[in-house]
């Protein structure tokens, strides 16, 4: 019985005229472009420039790939210089080998030195690149596809990765767990994830890079469990599985004190951007003026209602004025006559009071 699954490809390179492009290069250059991009609209949002994302990235992205490779060839060793190995090799980037642990540690140093270079908090410019971080690594990981490499254990499931032998390297044929399609959609998630909690709970002074690492830690854990690959062992497990749960307690431990040390979010992120491009904070600001513009309204209409109520007197006073100033005239000349007439009206009232 035939089983479904998902083919690798035949080769991992493609020659344009005499450029080589390998598909591995090609994911990691396009996981770069699409977390940039992402962080840029994200920086923008906070309150940022434009382009300073970027600018920062010049710095972060070569940092981010020397320390990727330099994890890699330290904790996988032996091809490069064990009995056998290639020193050279250890360069040859382009044929996989790039260690998230090391890249997100010295391309933090890169940003660090780009921040500084601007101006800019760097728990500020790791928040916003936080989701494109993990969307870059979703795209990345299809190099690995490319290279028919990391994958997981046998099995038949229906969306198994088939890999072809290769007696030279020592790979078996078979069909396999396509580890990094798990890894790819966990870290869509990730980005998921991270977005809605950064726009609910605001997040600010790290926390959202924090979120980032333990989420993607959590997944990383037991998925890396799943491997097949060679790789050193502690305690039964593979180091990068212990490395993701020593780096999940920590950002957990650093999102947790940060939230009690400096709750809230960085007021400004940028020295001379405006604050008011940040949506979030537009909400908050026009909710507030609205709340201040209802509190003028309130008291401006009484005071209002209070005037219109003075003017109406001042204008009954001014009517009555009028009417008093018409009729002196008439009371000079019949004053005698009123008299007479309440003297005559006084008997009269007298003698209708008998009558009833």
């Amino acid at each position: 019985m035939d089983l479904a699954f998902i083919p690798s490809p035949s080769v991992g390179v493609v020659h344009l005229g005499p450029i080589p492009l390998r598909g591995y290069a090609f994911c990691i250059i396009i996981g770069v472009f699409v977390g940039v991009w992402l962080g840029n609209k994200r920086w923008v949002q906070r309150g940022g420039r434009s382009g300073t994302v970027a600018d920062i990235a010049v710095w972060a992205v070569p940092f981010g790939l020397i320390g990727g490779r330099l994890y890699h060839v330290i904790t996988t060793y032996e091809p490069y210089f064990g009995p056998n190995g290639h020193p050279l090799d250890a360069f040859k980037v382009w044929e996989g080998g790039l260690g998230i642990w090391g890249a997100v540690a010295l391309g933090a140093v890169g940003a660090w030195i780009g921040c500084r270079r601007r101006g800019i908090p760097l728990p500020a410019y790791a928040d916003a690149l936080a989701p494109g971080l993990a969307l870059g690594q979703a795209i990345g990981r299809w190099g690995n596809w490319f290279n028919q490499e990391l994958y997981g254990k046998p099995t038949d499931v229906p969306w198994a990765l088939e890999i072809s032998s290769d007696p030279a390297i020592g790979r078996i044929g078979g069909t396999y767990h396509p580890t990094f399609l798990y890894e790819c959609l966990w870290c869509i998630g990730v980005a998921a994830l991270v977005m809605w909690a950064d726009k609910r709970f605001r997040l600010g002074h790290g926390r959202a890079f924090a979120l980032y690492v333990a989420a993607y830690c959590a997944g990383r854990a037991w998925i890396e469990y799943m491997r097949v690959d060679e790789a050193h062992h502690i305690l039964g497990l593979r180091l990068n599985v212990w490395t993701a749960l020593i780096v999940l307690v920590l950002a957990v431990a650093y999102f947790v004190i940060s939230a009690k040390k400096a709750p809230g979010r960085e007021a400004v992120v940028e020295p001379g951007a405006h604050p008011a491009q940040d949506a979030d904070g537009e909400a908050a600001d026009s909710g507030t003026d609205g709340d201040g513009a209802e509190e003028g309204k309130v008291s401006v209409e009484k005071p209002a209602a209070k005037t219109a109520a003075d003017d109406g007197a001042k204008e009954s006073g001014a009517e009555e004025a009028e009417t008093s100033t018409e009729d002196e005239p008439g009371d000079k000349k019949s004053g005698d006559a009123a008299d007479a007439s309440a003297a005559d009206a006084k008997p009269a009232g007298s003698g209708s009071a008998k009558k009833s």
